[in-house]
């Protein structure tokens, strides 16, 4: 036998140090190529650490929450062998781009029967018993998935690290027909006197000194103001009724993202990176707009690049591959960075009015709230119109109040006269 140690690859970018997320094995577990070891998290993004070799697991080289140079040792493994000490750096990460040295391969991910997966669900029978004060462990994401469902989560069998609870336990739960008749009804009145201790690492204490850095930093601002969306909700429609099928349905983002394309023609300091430790504004041609979008994880913007070049359906298509990629955690590095302004959108839970907080380096930050149909005065008569409102922050810094009221009014001009969006 022998022993296999893994270090820590470089992951490209410059990248000295890198912070322990997540194990997927602990020791004694044995492993396969290609499985999935550690979650390991950048600047810009989490990725997968896979191994390179069959064997058994021995020594795990950190905890959760660790930062961990590049180069040092990320696990050990026992491999079948001479007994010869052999090392190597971590295949590079399957989630990310092709940036690693040449020592280094991209790995692809292999069918689900050739690596060691999670224990499904349903191997191991949809429900537990739990203590009525027992918190199991699951993602903010599964938690209201849950409370949709109607599930008492404390009765789903968790088939992630640790007993974690996934959505496809929640799945396998429904499809054994249980329900919250199975708890007994008095469950619900007990007193609680749980309490839940939450490690931040990983993409949440990135996601927190992001926003701590950014209201620190920027002097925000925001301003509101309501629009009129009942004509570019029509054309929308028209627009998937008659294409829709063969080039695929639109949402309300991709006319968004055209209308701060043009707006931005008459307003190029919106489109811009405050350096504030050299003292320098960087105003850009090219429109790359990030697109906020909620994770299991937490908060992520991939970056739809070049908006300025691209129609309504390819920057459709562009935000649909990308939320996606965030949301599946297969975004990468150059996926989520790089943006000049971002547009922010709860889509039905958008609400009336919210503060967005900048993505720094940027000075603009468009937020979208939730369309409503309201009674509207229109040329002396009282009528039904769909109205929505965009709450927008900025840098004062950089942007003046005037400029950004103009901005966002431009916008608001664009969007009630949909035709404008298109002429040149």
């Amino acid at each position: 036998m022998g022993t296999h140690v893994i270090k820590m690859p470089d992951i490209g970018e410059g990248i000295a140090e890198v912070e322990l997320s997540q194990w997927h094995v602990k020791v004694g577990d044995l492993v396969v190529e290609d499985q999935v070891l550690a979650d390991v998290m950048t600047d810009k993004a989490m990725v997968d650490i896979p191994s390179p070799v069959h064997g058994k697991v021995i020594a795990l080289g950190g905890q959760p929450g660790e930062v961990m140079a590049v180069g040092s040792v990320l696990i050990s493994i026992e491999v079948e062998g001479a007994g010869n000490l052999k090392e190597s750096t971590a295949p590079a990460p399957v989630k990310e781009a092709p940036v690693a040295p040449k020592a280094a391969t991209v790995v692809e991910s292999k069918p689900a029967a050739a690596a060691a997966p999670r224990p499904a669900a349903v191997c191991q029978g949809p429900m537990v018993a739990r203590e009525a004060d027992e918190r199991p462990l699951a993602s903010p994401a599964v938690r209201k998935h849950a409370l949709d469902l109607g599930i008492q989560l404390r009765l789903v069998r968790g088939s992630g690290p640790a007993g974690r609870v996934l959505h496809e336990d929640l799945e396998a739960y429904l499809a054994q027909g249980q329900s919250n008749a199975s708890a007994p009804v008095a469950a619900a009145y007990a007193q609680r006197h749980d309490e839940e201790q939450i490690q931040v690492i990983g993409m949440r204490r990135k996601i927190a000194q992001r926003m701590q850095d950014a209201t620190q930093r920027a002097a925000h601002f925001s301003y509101v103001e309501e629009i009129d969306v009942t004509a570019i909700e029509e054309l929308r429609a028209h627009l998937n009724e008659k294409h829709g099928a063969s080039r695929g349905k639109l949402t309300l983002l991709p006319f968004l993202v055209r209308a701060l394309v043009v707006a931005l023609r008459d307003f190029p300091q919106m489109n811009a990176r405050y350096d504030d430790e050299a003292q320098v504004i960087t105003r850009l041609g090219a429109v790359h707009v990030g697109v906020a979008t909620q994770s299991d994880v937490g908060l992520m913007v991939p970056v739809v690049r070049h908006a300025e070049a691209r129609s309504l359906w390819d920057s459709a298509a562009q935000i649909s591959r990308l939320a996606n990629a965030a949301r599946n955690g297969k975004a990468s590095r150059d996926e989520l960075s790089g943006s000049t302004i971002t547009l922010t959108s709860l889509g039905a839970l958008g609400g009336i009015v919210s503060t967005p907080v900048l993505n720094l380096p940027e000075v603009a930050i468009v937020g979208v709230n939730k369309i409503v149909e309201r009674p509207m005065v229109v040329k002396g008569q009282v009528v039904i119109r769909k109205m929505m409102n965009l709450s927008s922050s900025f840098d004062h810094r950089v942007v003046d109040g005037m400029d950004a009221a103009l901005f966002i009014q431009a916008i608001r001009g664009l969007l009630e006269q949909p035709a404008t969006l298109f002429v040149e």
